[in-house]
């Protein structure tokens, strides 16, 4: 059941009154309810990647200021509405935005969220044109995006701890080079991350030494 709006009801009617990015609304309902909605099965670049701005506007043309049939689909684990949403347009037709999105290389279909037929064959037309963001030659899926950030932001953090560390441990860039050499994970830590020497990560993965750092 979706907080604060009916409970009997799987549809609704609104205005869009805000777009945040290229899936993501806000809508005002018949009953002046403001509500958040993010449209399912389909996931849009980035503000910070390539088409994010234009995703946004793509959407924005669509459905700001429109008229709104919106499809409940319940909450997402970051308890946000998800919703199906058709946008009102110039004749007084319906147009699915979820599908105008994916049609105009605006977004991908968010594959673990949906097996839908349409959205699929809509984003492998979309992708044969080159239309939208395939135009670029290897475009990232926002959710690598995303992942690639966190990761970002955590070995910013551990390079924070490990310079922080230094002093409390005596610990210098003393031309040490091997696993062997470290006297402890600490030590391999602020070598890998304040030093530099990137050979202590063999895979890759922000763990020095993985034989003393388990």
């Amino acid at each position: 059941m979706l907080l604060g709006l009916p409970s009997y009801a799987d549809t609704l009617t609104g205005k869009v009154i805000g777009i945040a990015d290229g899936d993501t609304l806000t809508i005002l309902t018949s009953d002046k309810q403001s509500i958040k909605v993010r449209l399912n099965a389909i996931d849009a670049p980035e503000k910070a990647q390539d088409f994010g701005n234009a995703s946004k506007k793509s959407l924005s043309s669509l459905c700001f200021g429109k008229p709104a049939l919106i499809d409940l689909q319940g909450t997402d684990k970051y308890g946000r509405t998800i919703v199906a949403l058709q946008c009102q347009t110039m004749d007084g037709s319906y147009h699915d935005a979820n599908l105008h999105q994916v049609q105009n290389g605006m977004a991908w279909v968010y594959r673990q969220g949906s097996s839908d037929k349409q959205l699929i064959a809509a984003e492998e037309s979309a992708k044969a044109s080159s239309i939208g963001l395939w135009s670029q030659p290897n475009p990232m899926p926002p959710w690598e995006f995303r992942n690639g950030n966190a990761k970002i932001a955590k070995k910013a953090t551990q390079v924070v701890q490990d310079v922080s560390a230094t002093s409390k441990a005596g610990l210098a860039c003393a031309g040490k080079r091997f696993c062997k050499q470290m006297a402890s994970c600490a030590e391999a830590r602020f070598y890998l991350n304040v030093c530099g020497v990137s050979q202590l990560d063999r895979n890759n993965d922000g763990i020095p030494c993985e034989s003393i750092c388990r």
